[in-house]
């Protein structure tokens, strides 16, 4: 009887690679000195299984699994601490807002607010590196989910939320740009929460029916920045950090 496959998801770290699954999260990562170090965990679980909610439950507890990484393997660097990513933050921030005051119409604004948002995304894979990683990550979880050897694109990469994302951003914002002024603020915090939940929910349509032509169209310009930018082919030693990583979020998936 075939082994039922487990789920994952995963991060590149600009040294290493960071997977999880529906419990439980592990790191690996591989120091200056050649030395392979590996950290693993349980989530803490958010009981949210609702659609729209579900979506952005998942992201939260994503999130919440990098500062366990941190206290668990400090050897691990994060993209994101770069100077040069934390400024691109700060001015993607700045440019974001000085375009929502311009007379473009709202949905205008959010897809060009959107599109500059990726910014310090982009500018972190231009490391080599990080891409590589990022890369490990799809081979090796591509690996074991389709029993062969995998590409370093992966149909459940986070790239393919672009798509989605920037549409319904743009149609919140359109829904939000009609409210009275007097209720622009939480109109504008609820369209951008409710885009976020409708684009997983889209996103998650995606994975389910990927010959759709709607969402090959959709997951088109997610799949042109994993080829192009977002990944790079990995070393062996890369792919090694990344296995390392995936075996010991299995172990405790497992047990």
């Amino acid at each position: 009887m075939n082994e039922q496959k487990v789920r994952l998801g995963g991060m590149a770290l600009a040294n290493g690679v960071l997977v999880h699954g529906p419990t439980s999260w592990a790191a690996a990562v591989r120091t200056d000195d050649g030395e392979l170090h590996v950290a693993s965990g349980r989530k803490r679980l958010l009981p949210v299984e609702r659609p729209l909610l579900r979506g952005p439950a998942r992201l939260l507890e994503a999130l919440l699994v990098l500062p366990r990484v941190r206290k668990n393997l400090p050897q691990a660097r994060f993209a994101f601490q770069r100077p040069s990513v934390l400024a691109a933050m700060v001015a993607a921030g700045v440019g974001g807002r000085a375009i929502r005051e311009t007379r473009l119409p709202p949905a205008l604004q959010e897809l060009g607010a959107g599109a500059l948002a990726l910014t310090p995304a982009l500018l972190a894979l231009r490391e080599r590196e990080l891409a590589a990683y990022h890369g490990a990550e799809h081979v090796s979880i591509g690996t074991y989910e389709h029993g062969e050897p995998a590409t370093k694109e992966h149909e459940r990469c986070g790239t393919h939320l672009v798509g989605p994302l920037l549409l319904a951003t743009a149609a919140g914002a359109t829904l939000a740009g009609k409210a009275p002024s007097s209720l622009k603020r939480p109109a504008n915090l609820a369209a951008a929460i409710g885009a976020m939940a409708a684009a997983t929910e889209i996103f998650g349509w995606m994975v389910r029916n990927p010959e759709h032509p709607v969402a090959k169209a959709l997951a088109r310009p997610g799949q042109e920045l994993q080829e192009r930018v977002a990944t790079a082919e990995p070393s062996p030693q890369q792919i090694e950090v990344a296995d390392a990583a995936l075996q010991a979020c299995l172990e405790l998936e497992r047990n």
